[in-house]
């Protein structure tokens, strides 16, 4: 029976939504944020307040880098998953604009997923190749900073994702004024789920965008 648990265990990432470009990712017992931005920094996100084994960022620019804000729990072992990282521009002149950013690719029993980050440009062959049959990407669709709509549209169509969670856009109020509104990216797509943050991803869970809410802190 344990090694049933476990089996299943294995075969399943709980994925948190926490506002803009940061997530949490629970393998098992073993929770990592991703990219934490800073009190203020987003507009009409509140202060983030969290809880993991680890914190992760993917560049250091204050709307992805306030690892302050993760209370970290000192534990004796190592992460779960093996990982995979791609470094990329933050724009589309080789980051000499805004630098470079990391791209995770994490394979958590027979699951892939990734985290893009602020990729800022059209993917390379080896790129894509890399990120090819993800069981889930979150990728940045405002612009601006980022790729927008159109080029993340363009990513999911060489990429093939199964679940594809778009990050780091506007809505309403929420988010920078000078990036894409989530339609922009949503409208590009038949059918679109929307669902409360946490996401349980297994190898079940349904092919398409699935747009979470927020957990706010």
């Amino acid at each position: 029976l344990e090694m049933t648990e476990r089996s299943v265990q294995m075969e399943k990432i709980t994925l948190h939504y926490l506002g803009h470009a940061c997530f949490r990712l629970d393998f098992g017992q073993w929770r990592t944020v991703l990219d934490p931005y800073h009190d203020g920094m987003v507009p009409g996100l509140p202060p983030l307040h969290a809880e993991a084994e680890e914190v992760l960022c993917s560049h250091q620019h204050d709307d992805h880098n306030f690892t302050q804000a993760v209370h970290l729990n000192h534990v004796r072992g190592f992460a779960p998953y093996e990982m995979t990282t791609l470094t990329v521009p933050h724009d589309g002149d080789g980051g000499r604009l805004r630098g470079m950013n990391t791209i995770r690719i994490f394979r958590y029993g027979g699951l892939r997923v990734a985290h893009l980050g602020d990729l800022g440009r059209p993917l390379t062959a080896e790129e894509t190749e890399a990120l090819s049959g993800l069981d889930c990407m979150r990728l940045p669709v405002g612009g601006y900073y980022t790729i927008d709509a159109q080029a993340a549209k363009a990513v999911v169509d060489v990429t093939r994702p199964r679940v594809i969670i778009p990050m780091h856009y506007r809505r309403g109020d929420v988010g920078f004024s000078e990036i894409g509104e989530l339609s922009d990216f949503t409208d590009r797509f038949a059918e679109v789920r929307y669902e409360d943050s946490p996401l349980e991803l297994t190898r079940d869970t349904p092919r398409g965008v699935v747009v979470l809410t927020p957990e706010l802190s």
